[in-house]
């Protein structure tokens, strides 16, 4: 039996105890925005807690190196967000990154359902403007060249790849960005994991330290109303993703973003994974007769805060140095006005 098949045979083999869990959390769900041409979008009760991450702003959060070694400790390379010498050093670092990510997320096998799929990063100079991978083509051999400027009204621009988009890409992401001024980058594409999970209107458990990235910082849409050509789709989407880092959306996928592409990036294959591995831990329950043991509100909330913008950013380097050494030099490390923080 392949991996692939005993996946979705454990996938299926979900707990009473779970989907009575499941049943509990979308009785809770509050309403939280509806349209006479689609349902409603919703976000769990429990993601209002006080202990949520307050509203996010346009600036970084930084700090992922606590200090070790003691005072006498010498000074070593740490990887930082970059700054820039102009907006122009930023527009060019922000597509390389773009193009490195959709890379990357092509190689982990997320562009292999037809042309779905979709990555966007706003423009640091036309901020009402992002880019888009072009519609159609593949992740794997993407360059900054081939990405699509496109306005806040859906209009392909000169300046950037003028090829067509995703028009279910355009109509969520646009929506997103409009919602969220502090989002640089949303990424959205079709899993195996995130479809499976996405039916049980369930949301992320605290089962492992890297799902508590998510805890109490994800919303669940439950108003699926069919492929994402109306502008209430996109819309609704916006508003159950809230002021959060990903939403679930019901009988659909997952979407994340953050202030730059490789965060968003790492999110996405993070929150993936992290799903994967709740379906996983929840099959083995079922055959164990057991429940999966959670981590403490507490812990929980002390592991997310430390996953700070710099810390995301961080976390896909190691990812961004595999693409650019397999592109053989066709994609460079850095870009020309980049400047490395201290």
């Amino acid at each position: 039996m392949s991996y692939s098949q005993r996946f979705l045979r454990c996938a299926t083999q979900q707990t009473k105890s779970g989907a009575i869990q499941c049943k509990q959390q979308r009785v809770s769900q509050r309403c939280i925005a509806t349209s006479s041409k689609a349902p409603a979008a919703i976000i769990p009760d429990s993601i209002h807690h006080s202990t949520r991450p307050g509203p996010p702003t346009p600036n970084f959060t930084f700090g992922a190196y606590p200090k070790v070694g003691g005072p006498n400790a010498k000074e070593v390379y740490r990887i930082r967000i970059p700054e820039f010498a102009d907006l122009e050093a930023e527009r060019a670092h922000r597509k390389l990154h773009h193009a490195v990510a959709l890379r990357w997320l092509g190689y982990q096998g997320y562009n292999n359902e037809g042309a779905g799929g979709h990555v966007t990063v706003r423009d640091p100079i036309l901020t009402d403007h992002f880019w888009i991978n072009p519609h159609g083509k593949s992740f794997s051999y993407m360059t900054p060249d081939d990405l699509v400027l496109v306005s806040k009204d859906g209009e392909v621009k000169e300046g950037g790849n003028m090829h067509s988009i995703n028009p279910a890409g355009y109509i969520i992401h646009s929506a997103v960005h409009e919602a969220r001024e502090d989002v640089i980058a949303a990424v959205h594409c079709h899993s195996v994991p995130s479809k499976a999970f996405s039916a049980l209107g369930c949301k992320l458990e605290p089962i492992n330290q890297d799902a508590c990235r998510f805890y109490n910082d994800h919303g669940i849409y439950s108003g699926f109303g069919g492929i994402a050509f109306k502008q209430d789709e996109g819309r609704h989407i916006a508003e159950a993703l809230g002021n959060t880092k990903g939403v679930i959306l019901q009988n659909h996928g997952h979407l994340t973003v953050a202030k730059t592409v490789d965060g968003a990036a790492f999110l996405f294959g993070a929150m993936d994974r992290c799903i994967q591995a709740q379906l996983l831990a929840d099959a083995a329950c079922a055959g164990r007769g057991t429940q999966t043991i959670k981590v403490s509100a507490e812990a929980a909330e002390y592991t997310r805060s430390n996953y700070n913008d710099e810390m995301i950013y961080i976390m896909f380097q190691s990812a961004f140095e595999d693409v650019v050494r397999a592109s053989n030099g066709e994609l460079p490390s850095n870009v020309q006005g980049e400047i490395r923080r201290p």
